[in-house]
């Protein structure tokens, strides 16, 4: 539908093809002429706005233009025209790719706001709605809210030019209008979330264009317009296939990934880790490829996989919180124990003192959620003296579906009738009151028909 009425638009408008070659973004904006007179003008929008973190006092939003321009959110309360606030205003620049990093600091905790983006002073008119959220002070009053959030990974849009030849990698992005219809209050990217090329990776340019291209995709532009998003990446959203420690532009993908999202904080100087806190659950998201070693260096204590430092800060904030659910969010499968592919278990040794350490720890409510695989599974890992380890490898989104080995299915982790081959995307929920919460899983198929679901109590991970 979203895509039918950008046609429409552009049919009344003509498309604005945007200076980094990518699909139009057609929008339409009113200005004042001279006589009071008013203009119908296509914007400058390249892509967005998007929603980014939400916290209980400030809100970051994010858009991207097609040339410098001054751009701004203009918000206030649902069902309250007053008052009106105005976010920080950015010029945008070549520089940063003419992103904007909008922060919507006048707001309460546990509100819904409207919000408008201005783009030099004047209203861009979107076909959707562009609503965000503030996080509720629940602490010390009530119980926490039910809420819900998508779950993603493997975002390949086709540019022919620029693919490899033969058959399209990406395809079936009507997924994005059918997350948006479930209502989720963020989606988690967990990774691959855009693939640069061999034309990309060896140049600043060429990962913002990619970067830029990706983002531009109309039929994503509700999703994030509308959604609470967050990210972390794997090796294509990094560098190239497999892409590891020794990747030559990895700063470059690093600048870029913090230019198009906006979590609210990295905890190391290098990398995209970081964490946030929705309700009373916290999400862990990792970076499982700035620190990591070559695939094929032997196994050993200094083949490191997210590296020692990275795994010490993970292991004390896990000791720290008091989170219901913890969910340690990261690009590659984690409890899958098949030696192949990236999964964790080719760097075994790193990864059995990761075990021990949060084992020893005692630390309840502790599970995975990953991506890169091209197949949606479960994986539970029993432990002695504990409770089992889950894992929830949710992808692909838009790109291409690859079948797991026959080996992999009979493994003991694997929980039968959870795998998906074919593109989808996950809704996960938590609801009850704080001392019996559950999550409910459900996978969804591109269309939104829904391929199963599962529940787990928080007593069930202590």
């Amino acid at each position: 539908m979203y895509k039918i009425q950008y046609y429409l638009l552009a049919l009344t408008l003509g498309c604005v093809y945007p200076s980094f070659g990518q699909q139009p973004q057609v929008v339409k904006a009113r200005i004042s002429g001279h006589g009071g007179q008013k203009a119908n003008v296509t914007s400058q929008l390249q892509s967005g706005p998007m929603v980014g973190y939400s916290d209980t006092r400030e809100v970051m939003l994010w858009a991207q233009t097609k040339q410098p321009a001054k751009v701004q959110i203009r918000y206030h309360e649902v069902g309250k025209l007053t008052p009106v606030h105005l976010t920080n205003e950015v010029l945008t620049d070549r520089k940063t790719a003419f992103t904007a990093h909008l922060l919507a600091d006048q707001v309460d905790p546990g509100k819904k706001y409207e919000y408008e983006l201005l783009i030099g002073g004047q209203k861009v008119s979107l076909p959707y709605p562009t609503q965000f959220q503030t996080q509720s002070l629940w602490q010390w009053r009530t119980d926490p809210t039910a809420f819900r959030f998508g779950v993603g990974s493997c975002t390949y849009v086709n540019e022919p030019e620029y693919d490899r030849p033969g058959k399209p990698y990406g395809g079936g992005y009507e997924i994005f209008s059918a997350i948006s219809a479930q209502k989720p209050d963020f989606m988690l990217w967990t990774g691959d979330n855009t693939y640069t090329r061999e034309v990309d990776w060896n140049s600043r340019t060429g990962v913002l264009k990619r970067y830029t291209h990706t983002r531009s995709l109309p039929e994503m532009q509700p999703l994030l317009a509308n959604t609470h998003n967050y990210a972390t990446w794997d090796d294509h959203d990094f560098g190239p296939n497999d892409a590891d420690r020794s990747y030559w532009l990895k700063p470059v993908t690093l600048e870029a990934f913090k230019l198009f999202w906006t979590n609210p904080n990295y905890v190391f100087p290098e990398g995209c880790a970081g964490t946030f806190f929705w309700n009373d659950c916290q999400f862990f998201l990792l970076d499982d490829r700035t620190f990591r070693a070559p695939n094929d260096m032997p196994d050993g204590p200094a083949k490191a996989y997210f590296g020692d430092t990275q795994i010490q800060w993970l292991v004390d904030a896990l000791t720290f919180s008091r989170a219901t659910f913890k969910f340690i969010v990261t690009g590659g499968q984690i409890i899958n124990p098949t030696e192949a592919f990236e999964n964790y278990s080719i760097y075994g040794t790193e990864r059995k003192r990761f075990f021990a350490a949060i084992a020893e720890a005692k630390i309840p409510g502790v599970l995975f959620i990953t991506g890169d695989r091209h197949h949606s599974i479960l994986h539970k890992l029993d432990r002695s003296g504990t409770y089992p380890l889950y894992d929830l490898t949710i992808s692909p989104l838009t790109s291409s579906v690859a079948q797991p080995r026959a080996d992999e299915l009979k493994q003991s982790t694997y929980v039968d009738n959870t795998l998906v081959t074919e593109r989808n995307f996950g809704l996960l929920s938590v609801s009850g009151p704080l001392n019996d919460r559950v999550l409910n899983i459900k996978v969804f198929d591109q269309k939104g028909t829904e391929r199963w679901s599962r529940d787990l109590r928080a007593s069930e991970l202590k």
